[in-house]
């Protein structure tokens, strides 16, 4: 469903599998008020609205959003971290020294939550940190597929709406399991173990 165009050529993007967990086993612990503020606070982030915590195995990674100049895709990504959509899903396709893609629910690339975005396509350039919406040839299918890059990419920019930016955590996308040939799709990939709105903790 997805493409990204690569350096030299078009580069084809390709339930999540659920943890042996027990649902209560799987709930969050209850805390303080004043421990949940404590927490939320440490992130220092700029708006606890339009920041998410993105958690994976390896440690915390804050994206802090951009509404100003996407504030469509903003919004849905908000409601999808808010029903849950991304926990669990897999980080399918990784490609060392270009990006690491997650938020298809089939795994493969294919999948998405079944509403697509026009494009919110701005200025702001694609470098190391930047995430950004995976999509098809058409520029208005963006769905709820979004990639972090690992380095520079100025051949993107212009042709993906670029959304957020990773501001804390940047060395845990860099540990995330890379992916073989020139798809960059991944075997037994690592997942989003969950994703939170910062205002929301």
């Amino acid at each position: 469903m997805s493409n990204l165009l690569g350096k030299n050529e078009t580069q084809k993007i390709s339930k999540p599998d659920t943890k042996n967990l027990e649902n209560q086993d799987t709930k969050k612990l209850g805390m303080s008020d004043s421990r949940a503020k404590k927490i939320k606070h440490s992130y220092k982030v700029k708006d606890a609205e339009n920041a998410i915590l993105l958690k994976t195995k390896y440690g915390d990674v804050i994206i802090e959003m951009f509404p100003d100049v996407a504030p469509n895709h903003v919004a849905r990504i908000k409601e999808l971290v808010r029903q849950e959509f991304y926990n669990g899903l897999k980080f399918h396709r990784v490609i060392d020294g270009f990006m690491a893609q997650a938020g298809c629910p089939r795994g493969d690339g294919t999948g998405g939550s079944g509403k697509k975005l026009k494009a919110e396509f701005n200025r702001i350039p694609h470098k190391r940190g930047i995430a950004s919406m995976a999509r098809s040839m058409m520029p208005d299918s963006a769905d709820s597929q979004f990639f972090i890059c690992y380095g520079d990419c100025p051949w993107l920019d212009g042709q993906y709406t670029v959304w957020g930016e990773v501001t804390s955590g940047m060395e845990y996308i860099d540990m995330l399991k890379k992916g073989s040939g020139a798809n960059g799709m991944v075997d037994d990939p690592d997942e989003i173990i969950s994703m939170t709105v910062v205002a929301d903790i």
